[in-house]
């Protein structure tokens, strides 16, 4: 009875000897392998974070300097230049595709009759951006537009000629109709559709015979103002036109 109650107790501690090594070995194996895989996970998703980051970081900044390099540099001569939308403008000149530009803050302007200045004066005074949004809203200008990366650093009104004498704009007589284009700036199309453009000053010679001012029918054609061949030319009105070096210095209405 001693020798088999012996042989039970051993056998009874050696079993549960062996179930508490078996449940430490899982429990150590349980979180060992939780804790590496989860670390491992961690590692491997913060790598490939850091490396979208900053691959997307690097295209930013292709495109970026990519952008800044996509508008055109250039000097547009005698150009015609329009407004398109609040800081951009197109130059056109004949015989090309229209060029659209932008201006800034430091974008020089200088004006010679329509965006600001005299046009009976040779000098090209400073003018504002607001100056030349209000003229090109109007018309087109006449101007020289220099242009870096999309952006114009100088735009410098012209008269319609520069014929290099020291004096600006054409000469001769046009007959046809006069019509509107800024203030002090007309255009007179001939028959043919041909049209010039042309200035007045203070001593521009205006006559009427019903439709600048005037009576309609009559033998007379009384001496009209400035503002009254402004409010015709803006409807339409035929007139004989004596240009010198691009200033009317006489419209004769037709009678």
């Amino acid at each position: 009875m001693n020798r088999h109650l012996r042989h039970a107790v051993v056998v009874t501690a050696a079993l549960a000897a062996g179930l508490t090594m078996t449940a430490c070995q899982n429990g150590s194996g349980s979180d060992g392998s939780s804790s590496t895989g989860s670390s491992q996970h961690k590692s491997s998703s913060k790598k490939s974070g850091t490396s979208k980051d900053s691959t997307s970081a690097g295209a930013s900044a292709q495109n970026a300097a990519g952008s800044s390099q996509r508008g055109v540099s250039g000097t547009f001569s005698g150009g015609t230049v329009s407004y398109l939308a609040p800081g951009k403008y197109t130059v056109h000149v004949a015989g090309k595709t229209d060029q659209a530009f932008f201006v800034a803050d430091d974008t020089a302007v200088h004006g010679a009759g329509a965006i600001c200045g005299s046009p009976r004066s040779e000098a090209r005074p400073s003018c504002t951006l607001d100056q030349l949004e209000t003229a090109t809203k109007k018309a087109a200008v006449t101007a020289d537009v220099t242009l870096k990366n999309g952006v114009a650093t100088v735009v410098r009104e012209r008269h319609d000629v520069e014929n290099g004498t020291g004096k600006t704009g054409v000469n001769g007589t046009w007959f046809g109709n006069v019509g509107y284009l800024a203030p002090g700036k007309f255009t007179v199309s001939d028959m043919k559709g041909v049209e010039q453009a042309f200035f007045v000053s203070d001593s521009t010679r205006v006559y009427g015979a019903g439709t600048i001012c005037g009576t309609p029918g009559s033998e007379e054609t009384p001496q009209c103002t400035l503002t009254q061949l402004e409010s015709a030319a803006k409807k339409g009105v035929s007139a004989k036109v004596e240009i010198k070096d691009g200033i009317a210095t006489t419209v004769t209405e037709d009678s």
